[in-house]
Parts: structure tokens; C-alpha cells; sequence
């Protein structure tokens, strides 16, 4: 049956593979994989001998089409990563938006994600989460983007690579503040480790120790404010004396609006004509 699976590898152990992730493997006429030097590893601890072909980043453009052309030509194929769920912060999102466009039947077959994992074992709400994956290596854009989630309430999941881990908590915990963070740390695997602190505590830890393998953070929501709102007058008040300290009108709009819910656009018109 022409169909395109979404099959969850191990993050770590290889005895997180699924008995029905094994026989999909088994019985698909390819496998499209991130890394086919990876996969393989995969493949032959589970004694599978099937056609691979490469499906990543760099080549999705190209290969994302091809494989669609053979599911289309009656073929099935299962869709990997290195590790975790294909199509989750990975290029795999790109080949299902092609198969629906081609109405070519997906299927999941579930497994492991280390966000979820991560979560679960955080200690933080999981009721409701949001999942930011990486941050940007550009610096500028890294800390535009943790400004946006500076009101979040959700908790937060990001991926974090070792030699990037210091600079993004410094970042995280400029502007987020100090707030609770869970540092999940290779995960499933033989030197498994979460942390519960906070992103200061955290940042200054790492300052003075060397980050050692691949890091989940998971990031308290901003706290739900009160529902007594200031008035406008009051909000622009505490622009006012924001300003007098030094910080910039933008900054102060900014920071006002986000604890007290008023409008940015108000307050700085406003506190303009103040």
C-alpha cells in the first residue's frame, strides 16, 4: 500500500524501539533516513535488510519529490531520524506536507521524543507547554526570540546543543528572569540526568563547568498575573519612573505592559504625551 510511515526511533536505548516500529521497518519497500550511516547502526542491531535512502536538511528539495514519486508508484516507505519522531523540529515536516498535497496516506508510528520525555520528568506544569526546539545560533535572533516568550505562561521545551548550552542560558535568564528550569540531559542513555534549579543558578553553574552531552530544557511559564489591572494613568506612571531610572522608552513600555497587561501601544502613546 502506497504509504508514507513515520516511525519513532530510540533517543538513546535501543530497547525503546517498539515491536510495531521493528515490523514496519521490516516490511517497507524503503527507508528514507537522516543519516543512512546512523540508521544502519539501527537497522542491524535489528537484523533489517532494507533499501535506504537519504532524506535530510540539505537535500529535502530534491529528495522530498523523489520519494514522493515512488510512494505514488505504489511503494511504501518509513520515514526515520537519528533520533526521536520524524517531522517534530526536523525536515520530515516538509515530505508530509508534500504526501498531503498528493494525497498520499501518513501514518505515525509512535515512539520516543525527548521533549515529551522531558517534560514529563521535569517537575514543571505539563497541563499546557509550548515546544520551541533550537533557539537560533545568531545572537540577535536568539535574544529577539526569548523577548516574545518573555509573557509565555506555557511551559517551555527547548533543545540545546553542549557548546551553545552557556550562552543561551545567560540569554534565557536575561530575559525570561530567574525562574524554574529543568536541565534534562542525555536522555534514556547511560549517563541520564535531570537538574531542577533556576535559569540563574543554572547559567552560573555552567560558567565554571564544561556542558557534556544533549540538553532538553524545560522553562516555567511566566506566572499568571492578578487580576487587578492598573489604570492606564498608573501604568504610565510606572513608565514614567522607569524612564527617570534610565531604561529606554521601548524597554519600559515593554516591561510595564508585560506586568500589567496594558496595552504597548497605549502606554507609549501615552507616556509620549506625559
Amino acid at each position: 500500500m502506497s504509504t508514507l510511515y513515520l516511525v519513532a526511533t530510540p533517543i538513546g536505548n535501543l530497547g525503546d524501539l517498539s515491536p510495531r516500529a521493528v515490523e514496519t521497518l521490516r516490511t517497507a519497500d524503503f527507508i528514507a533516513a537522516e543519516d543512512t550511516r546512523v540508521s544502519l547502526r539501527l537497522l542491524n542491531h535489528f537484523d533489517i535488510r532494507k533499501p535506504l535512502v537519504s532524506y535530510h536538511e540539505h537535500n529535502r528539495a530534491a529528495a522530498g519529490p523523489a520519494i514522493a514519486e515512488r510512494l505514488l508508484a505504489g511503494e511504501s516507505c518509513a520515514l526515520v531520524t537519528d533520533a526521536g519522531t520524524p517531522a517534530i523540529s526536523d525536515p520530515g515536516e516538509d515530505l508530509v506536507r508534500l504526501c498531503g498535497q498528493q494525497d498520499i496516506t501518513v501514518q505515525a508510528i509512535p515512539g520516543c521524543c525527548a521533549a515529551v520525555c522531558a517534560l514529563a520528568v521535569s517537575g514543571l506544569p505539563t497541563g499546557r507547554f509550548c515546544f520551541e526546539g533550537f533557539l537560533s545560533a545568531n545572537k540577535k535572533e536568539r535574544r529577539a526570540r526569548l523577548e516574545e516568550l518573555r509573557g509565555e505562561e506555557r511551559t517551555m521545551v527547548f533543545h540545546e546543543a553542549p557548546h551553545r548550552l552557556r550562552t543561551t542560558l545567560a540569554d534565557m535568564a536575561e530575559a525570561l528572569g530567574d525562574r524554574p528550569v529543568a536541565l534534562c540531559r542525555e536522555l534514556t542513555k547511560l549517563h541520564e540526568d535531570t537538574v531542577r534549579t533556576t535559569l540563574a543558578q543554572a547559567a552560573a553553574y555552567y560558567a565554571a563547568n564544561e556542558p557534556r552531552g544533549e540538553y532538553v530544557l524545560v522553562v516555567a511559564g511566566r506566572e499568571r498575573q492578578s487580576q487587578t489591572q492598573l489604570t492606564l494613568e498608573e501604568g504610565v506612571e510606572r513608565v514614567l519612573r522607569l524612564r527617570a531610572d534610565g531604561v529606554r522608552m521601548k524597554d519600559a513600555v515593554r516591561q510595564v505592559a508585560d506586568d500589567t497587561g496594558l496595552s504597548r501601544n497605549e502606554l507609549y502613546d501615552a507616556a509620549l504625551r506625559r
